[in-house]
């Protein structure tokens, strides 16, 4: 499946958001990357001194408005947040490798907490769908209730395996490789649904008001996968739920909606398991910084892709995790990230 010219343009839009991060890595970060910018280990004294700087760990405002946008471009399109974040970092000079765990696990953790900044977004894009949810478990939207309750069995799987895999899954997958593999393998899902019209079924769909408990249940234990950075939760939800019966609009707004839940889960878990680590490591204004332009950039994506599928597929995101992917091999074996 040929893109049309739109797609084209969207994919030439969000191929730039990537090419961005890499020049602005080449600039902003590369600056203080390289060993010979770096007090030799050799001097103990400089070396404390190195330690104590305030300024080691700086985040910067520059690069958090980059970190903000690419999180709230990414976080609800079907292309992995997490993946593109990991490798934004890695190109801004924010965390190269693993010789630094602290910084590495504070960096991890705010690829993680950046995402309140969309989690705010959808909730004022929808809050009225959200309140009725709030009124169905208080006995006053039997609608909002029977919402509630799927997207609370949707979200049970993740929670639990979550919780338990944390340490393993930040520990083997937050790496570029990991990433690539789950961006080409997605993209070329999405392309084999989408030119087999499985994605696209929209006769005897179900609205959001119908999903049924067992629908949540597989698009939650669908979301699963999405643990693995680069793999994208919005991508697993959304075909999960399109495939178990829900009609395009429905699946787009079920994940959005789950993602108010299970992203507010994970980014309140790691606020609170590592706050101090982001505080010590970046301070408490550059991250803020990020969360407001993540709200910004999410504000708009979210508004664009409601619109782009109601008269486009899926397939324009497949060609972009293909690309994505080819272009972070290029960049690691360049050196650059």
């Amino acid at each position: 499946m040929i893109p049309n010219s739109r797609s084209r343009q969207v994919l030439w839009l969000l191929s730039a958001l990537l090419l961005l991060v890499v020049l602005s890595g080449t600039g902003v970060g590369a600056a203080t990357s390289r060993p010979e910018n770096r007090i030799a280990p050799s001097d103990p004294t400089a070396a404390e001194r190195d330690t104590a700087a305030a300024g080691k760990y700086q985040l910067g405002a520059a690069k958090a408005v980059v970190l903000g946008l690419v999180e709230g471009v990414t976080e609800y399109l079907p292309i992995s947040s997490t993946g593109h974040l990991l490798v934004a970092q890695r190109a801004l000079g924010i965390t190269s490798d693993e010789t630094d765990p602290a910084r590495k696990q504070a960096a991890d953790a705010y690829a993680i907490v950046i995402q309140g900044g969309a989690i705010l977004a959808v909730l004022i894009l929808y809050w009225r769908r959200a309140w009725s949810v709030v009124a169905g478990f208080a006995g006053r939207d039997e609608q909002g209730r029977r919402l509630g309750v799927a997207l609370a069995g949707a979200f049970a799987p993740a929670a639990v395996i979550g919780i338990t895999l944390e340490g393993p899954i930040k520990d083997k997958l937050f790496g570029p490789w990991p990433v690539i593999v789950a961006w080409a393998f997605g993209g070329v899902v999405l392309l084999v649904l989408s030119s087999r019209g499985w994605l696209h079924r929209e006769r005897h769909a179900s609205r959001l008001e119908e999903v049924t408990l067992r629908q949540a249940l597989i698009v939650g234990a669908a979301q699963c996968v999405a643990m693995w950075p680069g793999v994208s939760r919005s991508l697993v939800t959304i075909v999960a739920a399109i495939l178990v019966g829900l009609s395009v609009a429905a699946a787009v707004e079920f994940s959005f909606l789950l993602g108010l839940i299970t992203l507010g889960g994970a980014t309140a878990f790691d606020a609170m398991k590592h706050g101090s680590d982001i505080v010590a490591s970046f301070g408490a204004v550059d991250p803020m910084i990020g969360f407001v332009a993540a709200l910004v950039a999410a504000l708009v994506a979210v508004k664009w892709m409601v619109g782009y599928l109601q008269s486009h597929s899926l397939a324009i995101f497949g060609w972009y995790r293909l690309a994505a992917a080819l272009l972070t091999v290029g960049l690691l074996l360049a050196g650059i990230v």
